[in-house]
């Protein structure tokens, strides 16, 4: 009688404990979203969190959303990442196979995007330049209308070619992707 009851104790603390993290995962402010493409019969994909806009000013400088010239994780809550099962030029950009934490530093008219060894990290807060597996240039511009939820576009042109692109208020930032 005492393992029953010492197993349905267990029993109850787990499940306890998953339904609390199924609540939390509902109730995120900023949904996680995956993005992914078969690109050059190779897939890449993007798992992010979509931050909104909610009136805010988002690339104020003296804000904490995703200011001009400051590292942004990208996204919300953890770390973005990027994952390709085979070697992909961004840019002008080597990535070899693997999974990588995105970070990007906003412009008004140039972003760099940031591959970080470290995939797994909350935010930004411990980003260690150190760990970057490099950077390069993306190119932005002005959207003609707003988008209230940031948002990541990786999409298949043909053959081994993509784009990745990067929108959120009234600015997008985008780099073409090239399977090796």
């Amino acid at each position: 009688m005492q393992k029953f009851l010492t197993s349905a104790l267990a029993a109850s603390v787990l499940l306890a404990g998953l339904a609390t993290s199924l609540q939390a995962q509902r109730q995120r402010v900023s949904p996680r979203e995956t993005v992914s493409a078969s690109i050059g019969g190779k897939k890449v994909t993007i798992e992010y969190s979509r931050p909104s806009v909610k009136g805010r000013n988002v690339w104020d400088p003296s804000g904490n959303l995703a200011p001009f010239g400051k590292v942004w994780r990208t996204g919300a809550d953890e770390a973005t990442t990027l994952t390709t099962e085979g070697d992909l030029m961004l840019g002008s950009f080597h990535v070899p196979a693997g999974t990588y934490s995105l970070f990007t530093i906003p412009g008004e008219s140039e972003w760099t995007l940031i591959l970080n060894k470290t995939a797994k990290q909350w935010g930004a807060f411990k980003y260690d330049a150190n760990q970057d597996l490099g950077r390069v240039k993306m190119k932005a511009a002005a959207q003609p209308s707003s988008t209230e939820q940031f948002t990541i576009e990786l999409n298949a042109t043909g053959g081994s070619n993509g784009v990745l692109k990067l929108t959120w208020d009234k600015l997008s930032a985008s780099i073409p992707v090239m399977m090796h």
